[in-house]
């Protein structure tokens, strides 16, 4: 089934939207869209699609969209 993943660092759109102090989901939709680097989701279920903070944090910080 995959690697297992520590469910502490699973995060939705919503939570990534707040951790990066964004004012809506659909910017994090964008960025999936359009941007090839942008972190494969861990899983896509009916209710959203989820990743690992660490993966999401690693390309906001390396592509300048959350500072140290």
């Amino acid at each position: 089934m995959g690697t297992p993943v520590d469910p502490d660092e699973l995060v939705g759109a919503a939570e990534i939207a707040a951790r990066l102090g964004l004012a809506s989901t659909s910017v994090i939709h964008d960025w999936r869209r359009r941007h090839t680097d942008f972190p494969k989701p861990v899983r896509v279920l009916s209710m959203g699609v989820l990743w690992t903070w660490p993966e999401i944090e690693r390309w906001a910080r390396e592509t300048g969209r959350l500072d140290e």
